[in-house]
């Protein structure tokens, strides 16, 4: 097991030891200057509120459970009622997705930088998108019928290169607005200075 936390830049060790810089630290002495002791530049993250979990879920449940009613009433009607038992099976896959939208929502998060944003997704597969600022061509916010319902909308990032664009859903319309509202101005600042 490691000890020692994230600040400790080469303080980690294990159980029972520390290491140097810790230990320098705790004796009262300065850790020795070198590329450790620079500040990190860690962008600060923010994640999605939590309506768009529960909008997924909402909708999870919806499809799931009239799989579920046909899967009981159609076996009943035509078949052998014991092949109803067939609707454990969207129940099962109504649990397993209920816990992994919980997962994928809580990988979603971003961060605005001085020269760009950062855009982090993904459980098994994470994906970092790092849109600069300056390639910005367009920044839209969009929502949908059943985004509104729930106070939602998605701002979707246009660039030069296909291949960046990226999407922030699920964030409150304010938000959104104000995200956008920065990000095209800071587009503009960067691209004038070009």
């Amino acid at each position: 097991m490691e000890t020692g936390s994230p600040d400790d830049a080469g303080t980690t060790g294990t159980a029972g030891t520390a290491g140097t810089a810790g230990t320098a630290r705790a004796a009262g002495r300065a850790a020795p200057a070198g590329p450790s002791a620079a500040p990190r530049d860690e962008p600060v993250w923010t994640g999605l509120p939590p309506g768009l979990l529960h909008l997924r879920r909402l909708l999870l449940v919806v499809w799931l459970g009239l799989l579920t009613v046909a899967a009981v009433v159609l076996p009943a009607l035509f078949l052998d009622p014991l092949w109803a038992a067939l609707a454990l099976l969207p129940l099962a896959l109504t649990g397993w997705g209920w816990v992994m939208l919980g997962r994928n929502w809580r990988s979603w998060r971003y961060a605005e930088r001085a020269d760009d944003l950062l855009i982090s997704r993904g459980v098994l597969w994470r994906e970092e998108t790092v849109v600069p600022y300056g390639r910005m061509q367009l920044v839209e916010v969009t929502s949908g019928p059943v985004e509104r319902h729930f106070g939602l909308a998605s701002v979707q990032l246009h660039t030069a290169a296909a291949a960046t664009d990226a999407t922030i859903p699920g964030l409150d319309p304010a938000e959104a607005e104000r995200l956008r509202d920065r990000l095209t101005e800071l587009g503009e600042a960067r691209s004038a200075g070009l």
